[in-house]
């Protein structure tokens, strides 16, 4: 049972070690050639192009994951499960990215791709909720929370997009998908518009 005083760091340790296991399990997907040239390499490409956009895709959520620590001091049971959650989501990134590289951006496994990344911001969502609800407004102010619901909803609607249209396009679909990186490329993003959004 938890005890009530119980703090967030054990939980975020445990996180950044599976984040590292998750970024450990694609690397072991990336095989090299079995010829001794640089024209071996041009059939991986789908596969590197997958694994870097994934690669760094993890490491903006670990980012953002991180940050989101600062205002979560206690580890309450909401957030324990919220982590899980967000956490196995997270993990199915490895699995769909090798099947959308080895089709060659084919529509099915780019639209459960972006599947993948839907749950992943609804559990994400949810968690930062969590995390914020600690948090008072010395910590953040209320209409950075507001920038930073809209960020979240935003990129939630982005990555529904890039589901519904990747049957029709794949590329687009897959092209949308890497255009949230920019959305989240810096966790502190809401607090750098302080005039975004006013009370």
């Amino acid at each position: 049972m938890l005890d009530k005083k119980t703090t967030s760091e054990r939980l975020a340790t445990f996180s950044d070690g599976v984040f590292a296991v998750i970024i450990t399990i694609m690397v072991l997907d990336l095989k090299p050639p079995e010829e001794p040239t640089l024209r071996a390499l041009a059939p991986l490409w789908p596969l590197l192009l997958s694994y870097a956009v994934s690669y760094l895709f993890i490491a903006i959520i670990w980012v953002n994951h991180h940050h989101l620590f600062r205002f979560a001091r206690i580890a309450t049971p909401q957030l324990i499960w919220w982590n899980f959650a967000h956490l196995f989501m997270i993990s199915l990134v490895p699995v769909t990215t090798r099947w959308m590289a080895g089709s060659r951006l084919a529509a099915a496994p780019v639209f459960v791709y972006a599947l993948v990344f839907v749950l992943v911001e609804i559990a994400y969502i949810a968690f930062e909720r969590t995390a914020f609800a600690q948090a008072t407004e010395i910590d953040i102010a209320p209409r950075m929370r507001r920038v930073a619901k809209i960020r979240s909803y935003i990129a939630l609607f982005i990555f529904a997009t890039a589901a519904a249209v990747s049957f029709s396009s794949p590329v687009w679909g897959f092209s949308l998908v890497c255009c949230v990186l920019m959305i989240y490329l810096s966790p502190r993003m809401p607090e750098l518009f302080p005039r975004f959004l006013r009370r």
